[in-house]
């Protein structure tokens, strides 16, 4: 049984990550290949319970380093009770999130050393990386104008545009760094457009597993 693939949706606010990555679970089903669709911070019930801690406002401000922990505590949990069982056996992972977003978030946006995230990174992940990144990016006045259509903010959510532009940057930079990794997708456009790129994305990536 040949090892499954492994896909990560990035990107800031607003994005629109959740209705790309359900349009992808459509494209990869068509094509015969099966699917998980899972996400980051959660994935598990105990991860969906440190999710909850991290995304709910509260008059307690949480530690920068304490989210950090929360959510490779998440990860250590979600990566091994359910993703890499399903790429072992196969099957193909879509994940909402991975450690790009801490990079982005914890390092980018809150100024935590990318030195300490790539400590825990390797702690938690060993060797394991996304075989293919989708970095859905747009500007910041955009994505949040989105984000605020959908209801009441969470805790990420309520920061200033600054620390979101912080957040951008270092996804830039990231995809930057690796580009045979990293497909970029202007998610600024119309949701046609953006689908029809994700979608050929995909559908290349099947086409190339199978020609191996």
């Amino acid at each position: 049984m040949s090892r499954g693939r492994f896909i990560t949706f990035e990107g800031t606010e607003g994005v629109g990550k959740s209705t790309q990555l359900a349009q992808a679970e459509r494209t990869l089903t068509d094509l015969g290949v099966d699917v998980l669709v899972t996400r980051e911070p959660g994935g598990t019930p105990l991860a969906e319970d440190i999710r909850a801690l991290l995304l709910t406002p509260r008059d307690e401000a949480m530690n920068d380093l304490t989210e950090l922990l929360l959510v490779f505590a998440a990860r250590a949990q979600h990566l091994y009770g359910r993703i890499l069982p399903a790429i072992e056996s196969g099957r193909w992972v879509l994940c909402d999130r991975f450690t790009d977003a801490t990079f982005a978030y914890q390092g980018g946006g809150r100024g935590l050393s990318a030195d300490r995230i790539a400590q825990l990174e390797q702690l938690v992940q060993g060797d394991v990386r996304p075989d293919h990144v989708v970095l859905l990016d747009a500007p910041v006045d955009v994505g949040m104008a989105r984000a605020r259509h959908r209801g009441a903010l969470d805790r990420f959510e309520q920061e200033r545009a600054e620390f979101f532009q912080r957040v951008r940057e270092a996804y830039h930079a990231r995809a930057a760094a690796a580009p045979e990794r990293y497909h970029r997708v202007d998610a600024s456009r119309t949701l046609a457009d953006v689908t029809r790129d994700v979608t050929s994305l995909l559908t290349s990536l099947v086409a190339e597993s199978r020609s191996t």
